[in-house]
């Protein structure tokens, strides 16, 4: 083979988009603070970037982040994972028996064991019998809902100041705030100044009334990025749910790793039940999850199967969930302005791509936005209570064109399929 073939360049694959690189979107998160200050001082919502809110919005943020850190290690294994809700649920009841009895540190061992437990059940449906991947997760999330209620029945009905839906309180894990800088930025935040008080807002939430778990839970993202692609054990992982066959020509256990990540998986979403049930609220409720395991995986879908994006997205759906405790209708109201701005820069960047149709249809959702900012004061509280929900619903289909799923993932797997 002559030295001109092999020095030359690949053609370009059509349809390949390079991935957006950190100052781009540093540069976007950056607009969009300027923007959303824009928007505070003509709305007067000084509430959408308040300490307080930021605050709410992290708490909110991660039970769904967990969730779906639970999501990525399943599918970057190559099994899809629906049943997060089902095990969200374990981890809410088995946090809350064992955290009013012994402490709440032992709740969240438990809550972690009941995760687990239900991703032990999705694997050996999953990848021993190779049950359908949704058809698994959906039977589990039914069976997790209706065993965690008959339980309930017989554990906290009878007990002092529990009901059959309702658990007896639970210790609290304590908060705090970093000395001077937290005070500092909250001080900051309530001049109410152009960008400035904004992201001291933002800032001070991150630092402000935080409980331990919380720091916990912030931390396993990169914890689970560092494990996932910078080690050896990573790599085997994520070559499940590429190429298990070629995973297992090269010696790899396939099934071992499989079970491995969906019961890690469940240990994620159980650690975020457990969170709803001791931190949240401190008590468990039925129906506590309120779907936050979908929201999960949407914000694993949102983040393209990356811890990083994953925690954007999970951040951002936390803040919308937090609108339904702090001065809900007027800052949506005031949310729809800064969407309707958003929708104006999109229909610009995609006329710019000469997609033309896109970009009108874009353009004329934005005017209906306006419209709608301008046409009433606040927004009936039912918006708001399904912002979450709309949120999710919008950017995953705003999102869908650059995301790349796992090539193995949802596929069953035999092994010695290769030979």
């Amino acid at each position: 083979m002559s030295t001109a073939t092999i020095a030359k360049p690949q053609a370009k694959q059509p349809g390949k988009r390079r991935r957006m690189s950190l100052p781009v979107l540093l540069l976007i998160i950056a607009g969009v603070l300027v923007l959303t200050s824009i928007v505070r001082l003509i709305s007067g919502a000084d509430g959408i970037t308040s300490t307080g809110q930021m605050s709410t919005a992290l708490r909110l943020a991660v039970p769904i982040g967990l969730a779906g850190l639970g999501g990525l290690w399943a599918e970057r294994a190559g099994v899809v994972n629906i049943g997060l809700e089902g095990m969200m649920i374990l981890g809410t009841w088995f946090g809350a028996w064992a955290g009013y009895q012994w402490g709440p540190w032992t709740g969240v061992a438990f809550g972690i064991i009941g995760g687990t437990l239900g991703g032990a059940l999705h694997a050996v449906a999953t990848v021993t019998f190779k049950v359908n991947h949704i058809v698994s997760g959906v039977a589990l999330n039914i069976l997790a809902l209706g065993t965690t209620r008959y339980l309930s029945k017989f554990t906290f009905e009878d007990a002092p100041q529990g009901s059959s839906k309702q658990s007896p309180p639970i210790e609290s894990l304590g908060t705090f705030d970093i000395p001077g800088l937290s005070s500092w930025l909250e001080t900051l935040n309530g001049k109410h100044w152009f960008l400035v008080s904004d992201i001291a807002g933002l800032v001070g939430g991150l630092v402000t009334n935080l409980s331990p778990l919380t720091v916990v839970a912030v931390a396993l993202v990169p914890a689970t990025w560092w494990v996932l692609w910078r080690t050896a054990f990573g790599l085997r992982l994520r070559s499940c749910g590429e190429n298990p066959v070629a995973a297992e020509s090269l010696g790899v256990n396939v099934y071992k790793y499989k079970y491995i990540a969906v019961i890690v998986s469940g240990g994620f979403a159980g650690l975020g039940g457990a969170f709803l049930s001791i931190v949240a609220s401190n008590v468990y409720l039925d129906g506590q999850t309120a779907g936050r395991g979908y929201i999960g995986l949407a914000a694993m879908i949102f983040g393209n199967w990356m811890p990083g994006g994953l925690a954007l997205g999970a951040g951002l759906f936390g803040y919308t969930d937090s609108l339904n405790l702090r001065g809900g209708t007027t800052n949506v109201h005031a949310l729809i302005l800064l969407l309707a701005i958003l929708l104006v820069f999109g229909a610009a960047y995609l006329a710019w791509r000469k997609k033309y149709v896109p970009a009108v249809v874009t353009l004329v959702i934005s005017a209906l936005m306006f419209f709608w900012y301008t046409s009433v004061d606040e927004v009936p509280r039912q918006v708001v209570s399904a912002a979450p929900y709309l949120v999710t619903l919008l950017v995953l289909s705003l999102s869908a064109q650059r995301l790349r799923m796992p090539k193995a993932d949802g596929l069953p797997y035999y092994k010695g399929q290769g030979k």
